[in-house]
């Protein structure tokens, strides 16, 4: 306990406000915040991604968001990898890490301290299994895994993302382990950080959604049908073409479905992702939620979670 580094995580799904309450509370705290998301790390993929605004930042450093260009591949090792880094430096300084985003996969590996084995590959393996994806899809897929591997099984059914759930049954054969046994391994090592988690959450499920469709419908005022264009004629990586707000667009640039239509498309898939965020961060008991549509105002819901992490970072 003594040597581990104290930090805040807030997590939540898409639209709930982590930007706003995160930058206050690091503006209170003395922090920095380091971003934990899948799609805000890529330059060009702004608006989509819904990336804080240097006013919305209000001069607190950010890190891990807008520093690769968007055909590099990247990794929730490589993540980890990086966190680590940025909060031991934030530490260094005298400062507060704060981890946000809702990229759950992200924020587990790094908090519990899962630890990663890239020498296990066989690219043979590998194509082999693409190809049965490419042919029959994802189900077969996460019924081998399912065989071997439920717990793994179950949470990528979820994600529905093929690499993962190909690098699970590929890890599994070539090691004899699954992924969840190796997982276990690595949480009997102790985590270096002490954790006050805050989870933003909203008890009318609609009230989310509404706010949902409110953003996409802000984020076409702010030009998202030129940055999806842009990025859509550009080289992407297999991570990056996964980002929510262009694939949705594609068919409207090439004249095959209406304006409206895509956009509607689009808030569809937000809500379904929020849903996912959910899904994953409710398995975590040591959340303390916050619901927003509890709370009179905004200064009440930050109160809140400024008593919270008070209490976290004194007793622990």
């Amino acid at each position: 306990m003594e040597n581990q580094i104290q930090l805040v995580s807030v997590v939540g799904p898409t639209a709930s406000g982590k930007t706003g309450l995160s930058v206050e509370l690091a503006k209170h705290f003395h922090g920095e915040i380091v971003s934990a998301d899948s799609m805000q790390i890529y330059r060009g993929m702004t608006i989509a991604t819904a990336k804080p605004t240097k006013e919305e930042q209000q001069g607190i450093p950010h890190h891990l968001m807008d520093f690769l260009p968007a055909d590099s591949e990247y990794s929730v090792a490589m993540f980890v990898e990086d966190a680590r880094r940025c909060i031991n430096e934030i530490n260094g300084r005298g400062k507060l890490p704060f981890v946000v985003g809702g990229t759950g996969l992200y924020v587990d590996s790094l908090l519990n301290h899962i630890q990663f084995h890239g020498e296990h590959r066989d690219e043979a393996l590998t194509a082999q299994l693409w190809g049965e994806f490419e042919k029959n899809g994802l189900e077969p897929l996460l019924n081998q895994l399912e065989a071997f591997d439920p717990q793994t099984a179950a949470r990528l059914r979820i994600e529905k993302n093929p690499k993962r759930v190909i690098r699970a049954i590929e890890f599994y054969r070539t090691t004899g382990m699954t992924l969840t046994e190796q997982n276990e391994r690595s949480r009997k090592e102790q985590s270096p950080y002490r954790a006050v988690k805050i989870g933003l959450n909203f008890r009318d499920r609609e009230r989310l959604y509404e706010r949902i469709n409110l953003r996409v419908d802000c984020m076409l005022e702010q030009g998202l049908l030129q940055e999806a264009q842009a990025v859509l004629s550009s080289p992407l990586s297999a991570t990056s073409v996964k980002a929510i707000g262009y694939k949705e667009l594609a068919p409207y640039f090439k004249g095959e479905a209406a304006l409206e239509e895509c956009i509607e498309k689009l808030k569809r898939e937000t809500r379904r992702y929020a849903k996912r965020q959910l899904t994953w961060f409710r398995r975590d008991k040591e959340i303390h939620w916050l619901y927003v549509d509890e709370f009179d105002s905004f200064e009440e819901l930050y109160n809140a979670a400024v008593h919270i992490i008070n209490k976290g970072l004194l007793y622990g």
